[in-house]
């Protein structure tokens, strides 16, 4: 089954943190080689406040094989607790485009490697751009509970 359409990852890391930690940390969530599946990883400067120097991680999917690998790899990095949490809060995630968002701990998965939902700003954020065939909210919620509630 198709789940998405798009799969995007971002992360900042902030002047002061370390930048290599948080690439291999990124890279993580990937169960297979960016490199070798040529899809980019963007690394960009931007600046915050008070001129802070922020490095901004992206990578998008595209590829309906690599996003099911992504998609499946996280779910079962997920324990249930945070696939309950998902569900719980599904109408909150998903917007009227039919994108959905979540947020993962930054430290918890550098440190440990455990996926934590957060709703603070220090984390990785993920985009799912879900595939609702027809384009309707309630198709969308369909395809979420099937993906999280395995």
């Amino acid at each position: 089954m198709k789940y998405a359409h798009l799969v995007n990852l971002t992360a900042f890391s902030h002047e002061g943190e370390d930048s290599e930690s948080i690439r291999d940390a990124f890279l993580r969530f990937f169960p297979f080689s960016l490199e070798e599946n040529k899809v980019i990883l963007n690394k960009t400067a931007a600046e915050g406040f008070h001129g802070r120097k922020i490095a901004v991680f992206e990578a998008k999917l595209v590829k309906n094989s690599l996003i099911s690998k992504f998609l499946e790899n996280l779910v079962s990095s997920l324990d249930e607790g945070q696939n309950q949490e998902i569900l719980k809060q599904i109408d909150s995630r998903l917007d009227e485009n039919l994108d959905f968002f979540l947020r993962f701990d930054k430290d918890l998965w550098i440190k440990e490697n455990k996926l934590v939902l957060t709703d603070s700003g220090k984390c990785f954020h993920l985009k799912i751009s879900i595939a609702a065939f027809p384009k309707k909210r309630e198709v969308a919620l369909n395809v979420i509970r099937d993906l999280f509630g395995k």
